[in-house]
């Protein structure tokens, strides 16, 4: 069911530009494949694992939850490893649980498919693997407070959509600047 729903949710990616489409046609290529999908054994067996990240999305105030990720040393979308079998759609709404105590619709429109996909060899306390990456939007309210899981995040603040393209690109998850012009592009406010 898992590789089924992971290949499901790539097909459904409109990919916004040459590079997306390179990590799209690659990743279904994966999943279509012998090789395994899941993270088995922390942090990286196998080498290449799926990932579901989700961003939190305050349409009408302009601005996204990231988090300050303890062993990426970076800001990120929130999220999580897909577990074995796992429909990437419940890992959004499993981690929002584990890691915000919160249970966030999907952004209206997007049903239950991620807006973007990427392939990142990460860096931090465990870099070097490669995480393929489906990044889906919930809604959210900036105004109500998060309480975001101290042991993975050092802090978690809402940023300005229309700031993040110029802040420094060393402190993110490098594809952010794609995606957030990618997600704007798309926002409409009922």
């Amino acid at each position: 069911m898992g590789r089924a729903a992971a290949e499901a949710a790539l097909r459904a990616i409109e990919p916004w530009d040459d590079v997306e489409t390179t990590h799209r046609a690659d990743a279904l290529a994966w999943i279509r494949g012998r090789e395994c999908i899941w993270r088995l054994e922390k942090p990286a067996t196998p080498p290449k694992h799926l990932v579901a990240y989700f961003l939190l999305v305050d349409p009408a105030a302009g601005r996204c939850l990231l988090v300050d990720h303890r062993k990426a040393r970076l800001w990120l979308p929130t999220g999580g490893h897909v577990e074995p079998d796992e429909d990437p759609a419940a890992t959004v709404r499993r981690e929002a649980r584990e890691e915000l105590g919160i249970e966030p619709p999907l952004l209206d429109g997007l049903a239950s498919n991620p807006l973007f996909v990427t392939q990142t060899t990460t860096v931090g306390i465990d870099a070097g693997h490669v995480d393929v990456s489906l990044w889906y939007v919930c809604r959210a309210d900036a105004g109500v407070p998060i309480d975001a899981d101290p042991t993975e995040f050092s802090d978690a603040r809402w940023w300005d959509l229309a700031a993040l393209p110029t802040a420094d690109p060393s402190g993110f998850d490098p594809h952010l600047p794609r995606f957030v012009a990618k997600l704007t592009s798309q926002l409409v406010e009922p």
